[in-house]
């Protein structure tokens, strides 16, 4: 038997992704920014047995149903494909996230599924290689694979599509998020689907795609002039206008939900006081807010005022992907 361990940590897009060019590739309609975050992880093994009969995924101790492992079914034939072997898998996967905190795990989940293949099955890739392959799992997974800051090349095909480390000088050590769990419900639109008909039927895509570049741009030269005020007015705006373009969709739609607005305005709040803060939110209600680290007890406190204690983590920058 062949045998791979590996652990991955979730990242936060600054500079949004939203829609895909190539589904099946999953090749993004622009480039994206990330921060790699140390609060949230998930540890994967995979085992290849030349005598198993078919694929087995447990998450959590839990085996999966066909659904579940379908998709896990079809990363492996990637990793089958580039090893050359028809070997079926047990893959057993644990999200050290919080229980209930409606945190997708998608990406740190792919990163360590591809960094326990490679482990498994000798592949030899690089993190370039690793990035490409964590991709086609999740998109967001190629990011996950690098510590820190983290930019995802859009590309124009599977050999051009990876992300890539931002030199920062260590910069991401003086920032911190903190995590405000709105929501632990299920989406009434995914992340696939939203993009899908944002994508298809919003008449403010186009204008969302053309300010991408801008909006990339400044960040990285906040990161390199370790700039906070410029790279959190971009990051907030950034979000916001990606939001802005599932309002237009037909039909309509939002991922906000009232106490996502509380966190929103707080947040507007805290600066006018005087704390400089500034939010962004994916594909859900949650709201993440970016702060430097000698603020974020007085953001914290702040937001207990208003959240439950449960509800309300502090990640700082976090790893690239590790093998166990």
């Amino acid at each position: 038997m062949y045998k791979g361990s590996a652990r991955a940590y979730t990242n936060i897009a600054l500079i949004k992704y939203w829609g895909k060019k190539n589904e099946e590739l999953i090749l993004p309609m622009n480039n994206s920014l990330s921060l790699t975050l140390d609060a949230f992880y998930t540890e994967t093994s995979v085992c290849f047995d030349p005598e198993q009969k078919e694929d087995r995924f447990f998450l959590d101790g839990q085996l999966q149903d066909s659904k579940a492992t379908k998709k896990i079914s079809h990363f492996l034939d990637l990793v089958r494909q580039l090893a050359d072997k028809n070997w079926q898998a047990t893959v057993e996967s644990r999200n050290f996230v919080p229980t209930a905190a409606g945190l997708a795990s998608s990406a740190s989940g792919l990163a360590a599924l591809a960094a326990a293949s490679n482990e498994a099955l000798t592949l030899g890739l690089d993190e370039q290689g690793l990035s490409r392959l964590a991709r086609r799992g999740s998109g967001s997974a190629c990011r996950s694979i690098f510590p820190g800051f983290v930019e995802w090349e859009q590309g124009s095909d599977d050999e051009t599509s990876f992300a890539k480390q931002i030199p920062s000088a260590n910069w991401e050590q003086d920032l911190a998020m903190l995590f405000v769990l709105i929501n632990d419900q299920q989406k009434d639109v995914s992340s696939r689907d939203g993009m899908r008909r944002t994508v298809a039927t919003s008449s403010f895509y186009p204008g969302w795609l053309e300010s991408v570049p801008e909006d990339l741009a400044q960040a990285k030269i906040a990161i390199a002039a370790q700039n906070f005020t410029r790279l959190g007015e971009v990051t907030e705006a950034n979000g916001l206008k990606m939001h802005a373009t599932t309002l237009a969709a037909t039909p309509p739609f939002t991922y906000w939900s009232p106490d996502s607005l509380v966190a929103m305005n707080l947040v507007r709040q805290l600066r006018k006081e005087g704390l400089e803060c500034y939010f962004t939110m994916d594909a859900g209600p949650n709201v993440k807010v970016l702060c430097q680290k000698k603020d974020e007890a007085a953001l914290k406190a702040a937001f207990s005022q208003h959240f439950a204690p449960e509800r309300l983590i502090l990640a700082h920058a976090g790893f690239g992907t590790q093998v166990l």
